[in-house]
């Protein structure tokens, strides 16, 4: 009986990821500070875990996120504040020996544009290729493949980006949009959005410092550490549920680890 032909994509961010026999060594984001019209290089290192050959292809595309949730990869060069187009990278078909581990080298030239400031970014992809695929060209593939037609697959692709600052240039600025309270899991949560609007990327600590009516500090109240990049928003939620009910006083604090702090004031009414 033939099945259907299913295709499932999934995309992991880890510091380190090992999915069908891959192995990416290192970290997944890359950051240089360089000036307009410098170059400079980088390695991406791939083990394969398995006992047969695996098999990998690496290509490029963009990277953008939002508070709701939604990941856009585009075709390379299709966000304005992309440097997929500096970066030159090979191979970008690898057969990876049992047990062996090979790298992916890749260059990054900087245009000598006098408009260029803040921070570019874009994404190398790397995908391992099912024995079962079509595309698969390995020896030992070649059983694997013998009689499938139709079948079931998961495909996973591990992204690195590849950010390069501008150095000494670009504005940092944040937005803090939608602030609300919610119920989740029995928990009372504050909720809002950072959207990054100035030219730099970002990576700010946040947390809410409560006070009641009569001013008196209540305590500090932890978030997370995200990542944004200029054009991009995230999510933040903060846990409130130890809180008595009342009216309070927000101070909501984004807290760049260097000259930039940003923060905003609410008013909670906590039931």
């Amino acid at each position: 009986m033939k099945k259907a032909l299913l295709f499932v994509i999934f995309f992991f961010v880890s510091a380190q990821f090992c999915f069908a026999g891959i192995l990416v060594i290192g970290g997944l984001s890359r950051e240089n500070t360089v000036n307009r019209g410098e170059k400079y290089e980088g390695l991406i290192y791939l083990k394969n875990t398995e006992d047969r050959a695996s098999e990998v292809k690496v290509y490029q595309t963009e990277y953008l996120f939002f508070d709701d949730g939604k990941n856009f990869y585009g075709d390379p060069g299709s966000n304005p504040r992309s440097n997929a187009q500096w970066i030159s990278l090979g191979p970008k078909r690898i057969s990876i020996p049992s047990g062996d581990t090979v790298s992916v080298y890749y260059t990054v030239n900087v245009p000598n544009d006098p408009e260029l400031k803040g921070s570019y970014w874009s994404m190398i992809m790397v995908e391992p290729i099912p024995e079962t695929s079509p595309e698969s060209t390995l020896e030992n593939a070649k059983e694997e493949k013998q009689g499938i037609k139709f079948g079931v697959q998961t495909i996973i692709r591990y992204g690195i980006q590849i950010v390069t600052e501008i150095d000494g240039t670009g504005t940092s600025n944040i937005r803090l949009l939608n602030k609300k309270l919610i119920g989740q899991d029995g928990k009372k949560i504050l909720q809002f959005d950072v959207e990054n609007i100035g030219e730099r990327w970002l990576s700010p600590f946040v947390w809410a410092e409560l006070y009641n009516k009569k001013g008196i500090y209540i305590g500090r109240f932890e978030g997370h550490r995200l990542r944004i990049y200029p054009g991009c928003s995230v999510r933040h939620r903060i846990d409130l549920t130890e809180v008595p009910k009342g009216a309070y006083k927000a101070l909501v604090i984004a807290d760049n680890r260097d000259e930039k702090v940003f923060g905003a004031q609410y008013a909670l009414e906590i039931e």
